[in-house]
């Protein structure tokens, strides 16, 4: 018997446009296997998620850029089709800030956490965040924000080169601008540059001391903050190996216990009141010891299924059980777990696994999944081989490919670059 209210079903939201985004599966997954009817609001055009036997309805997400009104006519249309309250998860920080903002709006027709709905905005604006350390006493890379090129100049010459530049609301950042939520910048005209498209952007540039990677400097931390605020679910995680190598997501991670990682993340949800599922990132400083909080994403990791327990808990279905009324079990932390991204570290999905492990595609009572997810991996690689050789792609009646992910180019770092990010 499911210690879910299998009644209530849950709506899995996800308004960016990456059809290679796991985490989505995962929340499938995770619901559909506890007996939950899974409604996914996303792109699943050329995606595997869609190919998943735990999704019971696909819907179409709002557009890219989509206004927050524009948001709630979607979300509101997908509840009359569902007829009764359900659980809302969004697994993005655009959907994330734009559910938080509307909460009143969409209650009773969907369930959601208790929380002010300014919060999420703030601690996943980068430049906010750097305050929201500082009252909270979390170490966080120091941070200054200019404003003009001649703050710039004064700026990198305090941090220091290399400096890691940000837009402080990478969700704003249009598709089409070529611009980098993150980047690596080396030189004053370059930082330069970047701020002169401030307008562009939609939000500030903000200038970051960097953090130099190295063996055991990256880690993360998910939970889920119930309804009292108790942190339940999730753990600390080590990021083995990310994609793109040292500068990306994270292709293979262990639950590492973590004292250290575990205080700061209770010390920041108590200060903030924060309520409800989060990512956090930090990388240990090679100089002093200390973690530093790099991003706060309030909503649920990409790779959340690494800390389901003994009893099968992670964090999405805590957020189910606490919001429909049912206690959370209390279980056994599965420390040396790993989950692994099969189309990022193909290697590490064949070795041991003495821990356990989970893949992010592959699942022996859903395989449909990761059979879509290869047959689309293998065209992605090679268009991108194509678009490096300057080869034509040939025109074909196939499945569109998938959205490009955007590759790192050095001396660029991707949008989950945990250097500063």
């Amino acid at each position: 018997m499911s210690l879910l209210d299998t009644r209530v079903p849950a709506v899995v939201l996800r308004i960016d446009r990456n059809p290679f985004h796991h985490g989505t599966l995962g929340a499938a997954r995770s619901l559909g296997r506890a007996g939950v009817e899974v409604h996914v609001v996303a792109d699943c055009a050329g995606s595997p998620v869609g190919a998943s036997r735990y999704v019971s309805h696909l819907h179409p997400p709002p557009l890219p850029g989509a206004s927050p009104d524009d948001i709630l006519t979607v979300l509101r249309g997908v509840a009359d089709r569902i007829a009764r309250p359900a659980v809302l998860v969004p697994m993005d920080d655009a959907s994330a800030i734009a559910v938080s903002r509307m909460r009143d709006d969409l209650a009773p027709s969907y369930l959601l956490p208790a929380m002010p709905g300014t919060l999420a905005e703030r601690v996943a604006d980068k430049a906010e965040l750097a305050s929201v350390c500082a009252s909270a006493d979390v170490p966080h890379p120091t941070t200054l924000v200019p404003d003009s090129p001649a703050e710039v100049a004064d700026a990198m010459r305090r941090l220091g080169l290399p400096v890691v530049a940000k837009w402080s609301r990478p969700w704003l950042l249009p598709s089409d601008s070529g611009l980098r939520s993150t980047l690596l910048v080396r030189s004053v005209q370059q930082a330069r540059e970047l701020f002169l498209r401030t307008g562009e952007a939609g939000s500030r540039l903000l200038l970051q001391a960097y953090l130099a990677p190295g063996p055991d400097r990256d880690w993360f931390f998910h939970g889920y903050a119930d309804r009292s605020g108790t942190l339940r679910a999730g753990g600390p995680g080590r990021k083995q190996l990310a994609w793109p190598r040292g500068a990306g997501l994270t292709a293979v991670g262990c639950w590492t216990p973590n004292a250290q990682v575990r205080a700061l993340a209770e010390r920041l949800t108590d200060e903030l009141g924060y309520r409800g599922i989060f990512d956090l990132d930090f990388r240990r400083c090679g100089t002093t010891g200390r973690y530093h909080l790099l991003d706060f994403n309030p909503r649920t990791g990409a790779q959340f299924r690494l800390f389901a327990d003994s009893t099968g808990l992670d964090v999405v279905r805590a957020l189910h059980l606490d919001l429909t009324g049912r206690p959370l079990p209390d279980a056994v932390p599965m420390t040396g777990r790993t989950f692994v991204v099969e189309n990022y570290a193909p290697l590490a999905a064949l070795r041991a696994a003495p821990g356990g492990r989970e893949l992010a595609w592959h699942a022996a009572d859903d395989r449909s999944p990761g059979r879509v997810m290869w047959a689309l991996w293998c065209r992605h690689v090679s268009r991108r081989l194509r678009e490096r050789l300057g080869t034509p792609a040939v025109a074909s009646t196939a499945t569109p490919a998938p959205r490009l992910i955007p590759r790192a180019a050095s001396p660029s770092l991707t949008d989950n670059e945990k250097a500063s990010s």
